[in-house]
């Protein structure tokens, strides 16, 4: 779909660590900074319990898990906004990408060397906004001074559209980013035409250590308590073990798993937290051939499903088969069960899309 989660952060917190662990592509990741200056990126599996057991249910060999995107972007640093550290080049990255997993680091560790000399994670957090608001700051300013011919020309739209941008400069001015910025529908738009990089989602990946994940600590403890204020998410993990973790055979990963008291790769939880911080959701379909999870937009409609498919079927739509994986499930598995319970519906074109919708579609060629 070409919708990607950008990973950011000051340099030597773990963010090729953890992108290494996320793809099993090997990023260069050394203990200087900027070591990654092009964005490395790797689309990754969404992991999906449902579709094993669609695939245990359906008694077929194919498995298609749906994915997403991740950019591994440089470290950024104090001045990145004036271009300092290939700043510019950094934000230009940032831009390109549709939300944000800010990777900040929770653990101390001598032999692991901080760009500022000390572990502070909301501090490396504020600088890191900070940059961002300054470079958003640049942009709405330009933006307002390309409306001012326009404006003595008297065009109301363009005066209503300097309204919106002073009231945002001022927002942004007070070190606040742009996503919090209060707005009507025509705000909206005229904030999304500026492609603001604090508009963007965030999420806290709290880079720790193998005890940090387990019991946490007081640097995890002060990023949730930022996170709760800005209603973002944060995921502890520690990279270094992700890392181990991803290069081990199946077998030999689940006996790790169990060792460190984990159900699963704390990995698992970042890209399912960064999937729904890109709006997606999950469609299923399902059968003997094969079952593969498919990938919309929250609040898509059937023909727009049917369109992940092949563009085919949006324009040919005719009706979507839909039932519930929860319904599936509860009733061990059978399609015909469902049906049977009344629970197997026809829908047509204004059919909003649901997470875990199994669904078939009927269209003419």
């Amino acid at each position: 779909m070409g919708i990607a989660c950008g990973i950011v952060g000051l340099p030597n917190v773990g963010k090729s660590t953890l992108f290494n662990a996320l793809t099993s592509n090997q990023a260069e990741a050394a203990n200087y900074p900027f070591c990654t200056i092009d964005p490395n990126v790797g689309i990754v599996n969404v992991p999906d319990k449902r579709l094993k057991r669609l695939v245990q249910g359906y008694q077929t060999d194919r498995e298609v898990p749906t994915t997403m995107e991740f950019v591994d972007i440089a470290g950024l640093v104090k001045g990145a906004s004036k271009g300092e550290g290939l700043g510019n080049q950094f934000l230009g990255n940032i831009r390109a990408c549709d939300a944000i997993a800010h990777v900040v680091r929770c653990f101390a560790d001598d032999d692991v060397i901080h760009v500022h000399g000390a572990v502070n994670p909301l501090s490396d957090i504020e600088i890191i906004e900070t940059e961002l608001i300054l470079k958003d700051t640049e942009t709405v300013d330009k933006k307002m001074e390309s409306l001012q011919k326009r404006i003595r020309a008297n065009d109301k739209e363009a005066a209503a559209d300097t309204e919106v941008l002073t009231a945002l400069a001022a927002h942004l001015n007070s070190g606040k980013p742009a996503r919090s910025f209060v707005r009507d529908e025509r705000g909206s738009q005229v904030v999304r035409e500026c492609f603001l990089l604090t508009d963007k989602p965030v999420m806290y990946i709290a880079n720790t250590d193998e005890r940090g994940v387990k019991d946490g600590n007081a640097m995890i403890s002060a990023v949730r308590h930022k996170a709760i204020e800005e209603g973002a998410v944060v995921v502890p993990i520690c990279a270094k073990i992700e890392a181990e973790i991803a290069q081990l055979d199946p077998e030999d990963r689940e006996m790790f798993l169990v060792d460190l008291g984990m159900e699963e790769p704390g990995l698992h939880r970042v890209i399912r937290e960064g999937y729904a911080l890109l709006g997606l959701i999950t469609f299923l379909t399902a059968g003997k051939k094969e079952c593969r999870a498919w990938t919309v937009k929250k609040n898509s409609f059937a023909p727009q499903a049917a369109a992940a498919i092949h563009t085919d079927f949006e324009k040919g739509f005719i009706r979507a088969e839909v039932m519930k994986y929860a319904d599936w499930e509860r009733l061990g598995g059978s399609e015909q069960a469902v049906k049977d319970a009344g629970l197997y519906r026809i829908e047509g074109k204004e059919y909003v899309v649901q997470d875990g919708d199994i669904m078939y579609f009927r269209f003419n060629v």
